[in-house]
This record gives C-alpha cells, structure tokens and sequence, in this order.
C-alpha cells in the first residue's frame, strides 16, 4: 500500500483531477488531503464533492475550511464579509445557490475533519535512509514543534542519541500531536518554516512533517534551507522539501506541497506526492479553471 499526499486544490477541480489521474493511486493505497479546498478558484464544491469520492481518502481541515464554516454561521454580516475578503466570494456563491439540505451536509461533514495525521511510510529512496519505516506528521500549515517534543518529554520520550525521534511509533507521535493548538496546525508559518523540527536526528531518522498552506512561490519569505526556489523553469508552484543540514543527517524534515493553486493561472498548479518515494505529480491552473 503506497500513501499520497495533496494540499491547497482551492476551487480549481479540474487541476487536481487530473493530477490525481496522473498518480493513479490503486484500490489499496490512501489519499490524504490536507485542507484548503475551498476559496479562491471558480469551482471549491466541485473540489469538496471530488475528494468525498475518493476511495480510501483521508481529509484534513484547512484555514479556509474554517473560515467557510464561521462566515456560513455567522449572524454579523461583516464576519462574512471577512470570508469573502479571504477568497471566500467563488464558495459562498455555490453555497447560495445549493438546496439547503446539501449545505448542511457538506458543513457538518467539514465540522468533523480532522487537524492531523500521523502515518507511517517505507522509504525507497536511497538519500532518505531506504529501507526504514518513517513516520510522518501531516497537517494543513505546520507544527509547534518546541510543543510536539516537550509533550514527547512528558511521555518521558527523548530523543535518541544521535538527536532525533526514529524510534518513536505513530501511535505515541499522534498522541504527543493531540496536545497541539489547533489554530497553529491550520495557521502556522513563521515558528514552523524557519525553524528545525528537531525531529530528524543525525542520522537521518525520524518524523518528517508535510504541510500546505504556503504557496511554495513565496515559501522563501518563510523558509531556511529550501531544496530549491519554490518554483520551476516556468515559475509555476513545485513541491519543496525544506530543512536537510547536518544535524538531520542531510534528510529534510519538512515539506511543503502547496504548490500554489491559490495563485491561479498561470504561475499555480496542484501536486499530488507519493510519500514512499517523494515522487510528485503535477497538473497545472489553466487559465479560466
């Protein structure tokens, strides 16, 4: 069974159709979907009903998720208003326009996702110590790391001797996670991007974190020790692994997988990664979509 990863589609379903299409994940493998599938493109209902159709998928709430369920609910106007300044005008037009019986499916199906995910992953590329089983954190935007490794301190968890948690099992990982602020997990930037995790030891063991919610054409406003601009030949939104040096045994121990859908044609696209061998696959924002 093989474990893909996509963040950040925002309304524009034909990209990550495709991009799905082009990775062709099997009947035994799992999607997770890390949020932000709403707000900025033409067609976020079309992204919702899309990924609720997947088979064995795994969906994380995101910011803008949020952010449609307090404007939908909201009884002030301009609280909605704050909605639609953040993107929200393409979604709350769809809804409008929905029987209401759907609405209410479709939020109270939002309500109940999840913040994070903690899952586990053979490695088969040689630079990320294959062979070995790694865990990784998913999430929308990040982490507080310092937080993550002091609740592993009140497990009495420690990092092992060459400075990160590759011993550590998903289970006590995702328990350590539950301590997390939830506006961190969907919000985060500065603190997560900038920072080491101190998760990844010197020799290249332990739990690397996958996030969206930073189009990765502007992650280096954010971002140390990127594997590369952000950004392709074209200018268009790559996913970007963030982190290797020596204290992680040259192993990032982050990843960005928004790939700047959000920006639209014809810098955006959506990308799908495999997690087992990092290899993605891409679709790009055609213009009008």
């Amino acid at each position: 069974m093989a474990t893909y990863v996509t963040s950040d589609a925002h309304g524009h379903v034909r990209a990550l159709d495709q991009a799905l299409s082009l990775a062709q994940p099997g009947r035994d493998d799992a999607v997770y979907v890390l949020g932000d599938m709403v707000d900025r493109g033409p067609d976020p209902v079309g992204v919702v009903n899309l990924v609720r159709s997947l088979q064995n998928a795994v969906v994380l709430a995101g910011n803008h998720e949020m952010l449609m369920l307090e404007g939908m609910r909201a009884a002030d106007a301009r609280d909605k208003a704050g909605w639609q300044f953040n993107g929200g005008f393409a979604t709350s037009e769809q809804l409008e326009r929905m029987p209401q019986e759907l609405v209410i499916d479709l939020l109270e199906w939002v309500e109940n996702l999840p913040t994070f995910a903690v899952v586990t992953a053979q490695e088969q590329r040689a630079s990320m110590v294959a062979g070995t089983t790694r865990a990784y954190i998913l999430t929308h935007a990040g982490i507080d790391a310092p937080r993550l490794r002091a609740n592993l301190a009140e497990m009495s968890i420690a990092a092992g001797a060459h400075g990160g948690y590759g011993n550590v099992g998903a289970r006590e990982l995702a328990v350590a996670m539950g301590g997390q602020d939830a506006e961190d997990l969907q919000w985060i930037r500065q603190g997560f991007w900038d920072v080491p995790t101190g998760l990844v030891g010197r020799d290249g063991r332990g739990p690397v974190v996958v996030a969206g919610h930073t189009p990765s054409i502007s992650l280096a406003r954010f971002s140390k020790l990127m594997c590369g601009a952000g950004i392709d030949e074209k200018e268009r939104g790559v996913v970007v692994e963030v982190g290797p040096s020596r204290d992680t045994g040259g192993v990032p121990d982050r990843v960005c997988i928004d790939c700047s859908a959000a920006a639209g044609f014809p810098n955006g696209r959506v990308g799908v990664m495999r997690l087992e061998d990092r290899r993605v696959w891409y679709a790009d924002v055609n213009e009008g979509e």
